[in-house]
């Protein structure tokens, strides 16, 4: 973060649409626009400044938001840059493309007609390293692409017995909360300890799983089986 505060690149194909989100973040004391871009391939050239978040458009013309994201994460790591988080902005709920971009990166997905409380909201969030969507929400998305796919749902298939092998009895159970979409608060009740242990756990099970933020652990969950039924 820039002592300007939080750097946000804005990629939208729709320079109306850009105009206006730029004056929401540069008119907060803690955010500024440090760039714009027409479509992903400009964003991945605009994402050079280093942005903390970049908000991004799923469907534009030319590169869309999917190839955008993954291009600027590729280009930030064989840069040794730290990566940006990635908002990807769609028009309804159950999109099959806001899937595709959290699989490229994403740190999650936004209706592009929230509210600008609620998104201003999201931009700290994600850059504090929260997430941005409910894990529920993501699970909800990954069932109705399975639906649609006609794949059997994750907790129909066999689970991969070893894939969390590496986690101690007390992480496997915290995992198993994150996956189910609990927030730290929720985990901390649940399992009389207090929240800093929680997010204790959580970071340790990310860095075991080479996971980057609870949204992946959802993802995890489902790719190995291990999501609880819903």
């Amino acid at each position: 973060m820039s002592p300007h505060g939080i750097g946000v690149l804005l990629v939208d194909d729709q320079q109306l649409f850009r105009r206006g989100m730029a004056m929401l973040v540069d008119s907060q004391p803690d955010l500024h626009v440090v760039g714009e871009a027409g479509d992903g391939a400009a964003a991945v050239t605009a994402a050079e400044t280093a942005p903390d978040v970049v908000l991004m458009d799923i469907r534009m013309p030319g590169t869309d938001g999917i190839a955008g994201t993954a291009g600027i994460l590729r280009d930030a790591a064989e840069a040794g840059r730290t990566p940006p988080r990635v908002i990807v902005l769609t028009t309804f709920d159950l999109d099959d493309a806001a899937l595709r971009a959290i699989r490229a990166g994403a740190s999650g997905f936004l209706l592009k007609d929230a509210e600008p409380e609620f998104l201003l909201a999201a931009i700290r969030a994600v850059h504090g390293g929260h997430a941005v969507v409910a894990p529920g929400a993501i699970g909800d998305l990954l069932a109705h692409v399975d639906a649609r796919a006609g794949h059997p749902a994750p907790a129909c298939r066999a689970a991969d017995a070893g894939a969390l092998d590496g986690l101690s009895p007390r992480e496997r159970e915290i995992f198993a909360a994150v996956a189910a979409g609990l927030s730290n608060a929720e985990i901390a009740a649940r399992e009389f300890v207090s929240e800093a242990t929680v997010k204790s756990h959580v970071g340790r099970i990310l860095a075991k799983l080479a996971l980057r933020d609870r949204v992946q652990v959802v993802l995890y969950a489902h790719d190995h089986g291990l999501l609880p039924r819903r």
